[in-house]
């Protein structure tokens, strides 16, 4: 079930601004399916966050919220 990345950036260099969001579903060793959030300023490691779900439907579903969270807030996908 393992999906495609998403890759966010935000980048304002009037506010010296330069971050990346990536948004990640992938399985978990014991059967669960984890949302994986990474971010931080582009050229750095970032920070790495895990959201457990019980189905695939329901990482997808957070996986969209955030996601249009993000785009509202100026970040834009790398295509």
């Amino acid at each position: 079930m393992q999906q495609p990345a998403l890759h966010l950036q935000r980048r304002d260099p009037t506010r010296n601004m330069a971050r990346f969001y990536r948004l990640s579903i992938e399985p978990t060793l014991f059967g669960d399916v984890a949302l994986v959030r990474e971010w931080g300023r582009i050229g750095t490691h970032g920070r790495r966050r895990l959201d457990l779900f019980t189905n695939g439907h329901e990482a997808d579903r957070a996986l969209r919220v955030l996601s249009a969270a993000k785009i509202r807030r100026g970040y834009r996908e790398l295509g």
